[in-house]
């Protein structure tokens, strides 16, 4: 029986995680699944490969912490009929300058924590799942970052126009998602070389929301600034916003620091813009006026972005659709198409419709593809090729 890697995705009350068989330099999925509401009435989940015989499962468990999530996970890769696990990747929200993914040990980790303050609702989350594995199992670790795909950013895109002194502070661009757009980057350059090398526009749209403009596999600007704030209207998140809404916050309506935060990440995006929902499915599928403006505000800046990556590389030749919503919402994608075709985008409303991989028509100047994204994999690859001592691709 061969040996297995551990993916765990922490958030606050949530886990995701993957169990990958190792043979050699290759990487087979055995099971993947979460653990939701850690901490209250905590629920398992976990879905077989087509390789298992086992049925998937769906069961109210015991985890009062991360620590009790973990355990339970470990006990139950027993019944996936796989080796023993020899380490664990770990998605971490903000790594930083870090470029590359690094293997965990009391000075990295420190590293991570004082990185809080960048990501407020993110970073705590992902350590506390590098806590519950160092604490209870002799595992190596390896960190890997939603933000080192955009290392390859130039100055000036990373720059403020801020004195120099904050941007040696840290106060710089530093773009999350990356290991979505990583792991679109690596799909393409197998499956369509060609495409790969051209100019592209990822959009990750989910509960959070970016755009990246990639050309040769490298990030070369991306929606998301400083925070996970920055750019798209998102789920509860404002997305882009003029800093003088905050001063006015600040100075007019007395709103501190924690009552800002709970503002802009929480009660924003679209549940602040529809009153309803940050759920794209409950607002596309509503009659409510409101719901269906929040709906054609996030389509409008969606759009609005897109030009500006066009501007940032000279051109577009594919546009990919990855994320929850950009995977599922049919009405998301016909709606961009309908805006978008000042720049010769043209949709096939059956393709569309169908979730085909190529949904734009043989004549649109734009070729639109759906190309469902697998963090926990490439997670589960920089993983593998650190501890083998191999360089990441």
């Amino acid at each position: 029986m061969t040996d297995s890697l551990l993916v765990l995705n922490s958030g606050s009350s949530s886990v995701k995680y993957g169990i990958y068989e190792i043979t050699g330099r290759d990487l087979c999925l055995i099971v993947k699944g979460q653990i939701e509401n850690i901490g209250g009435s905590a629920h398992y989940t976990a879905q077989f490969s087509a390789r298992s015989d086992l049925d998937d499962i769906s069961m109210d468990i015991s985890a009062r912490n991360h620590h009790e999530a973990l355990e339970y996970l470990v006990k139950r890769r027993e019944g996936a009929d796989v080796g023993a696990i020899v380490g664990v990747g770990h998605r971490v929200t903000h790594g930083g300058a870090s470029r590359k993914s690094l293997l965990i040990d009391e000075v990295v980790l420190d590293y991570l924590r004082k990185l809080t303050p960048l990501a407020p609702l993110h970073q705590p989350a992902n350590i506390s799942g590098i806590d519950a594995v160092l604490e209870k199992y002799e595992l190596p670790s390896v960190a890997c970052f939603d933000t080192a795909f955009h290392s390859t950013q130039s100055d000036l895109v990373k720059r403020f126009a801020l004195p120099q002194w904050l941007f040696t502070k840290g106060v710089r661009r530093y773009g999350f998602h990356g290991l979505s757009y990583d792991y679109i980057a690596h799909y393409m350059a197998s499956e369509m070389p060609q495409r790969h090398q051209g100019k592209v526009i990822v959009a990750h749209l989910g509960n959070g929301a970016s755009l990246c403009a990639i050309e040769g596999g490298r990030s070369i600007e991306t929606t998301m600034g400083f925070s996970a704030l920055d750019g798209l209207c998102m789920g509860s998140r404002c997305g882009n916003i003029d800093p003088g809404v905050l001063l006015y916050l600040m100075e007019s309506e007395h709103m501190d620091a924690r009552e800002m935060e709970e503002l802009l990440y929480r009660k924003s995006g679209l549940l602040g813009l529809s009153g309803i929902s940050n759920d794209m499915r409950e607002l596309t599928e509503s009659d409510d006026p409101n719901a269906d403006f929040a709906v054609s505000y996030f389509v409008h800046h969606l759009n609005r972005e897109i030009g500006a990556l066009m501007a940032t590389m000279g051109g577009l030749d594919t546009l990919v659709f990855t994320g929850g919503i950009g995977e599922n919402s049919r009405e998301v994608r016909a709606r961009l198409g309908a805006e978008a075709q000042w720049l010769g985008l043209e949709l096939d409303a059956d393709a569309n419709e169908a979730n085909a991989t190529v949904i734009s028509t043989p004549d649109s100047k734009v070729e639109v593809l759906v190309i469902p994204t697998d963090e926990e994999m490439l997670i589960a690859r920089h993983t593998l090729a650190l501890l083998q001592g191999r360089p990441e691709d």
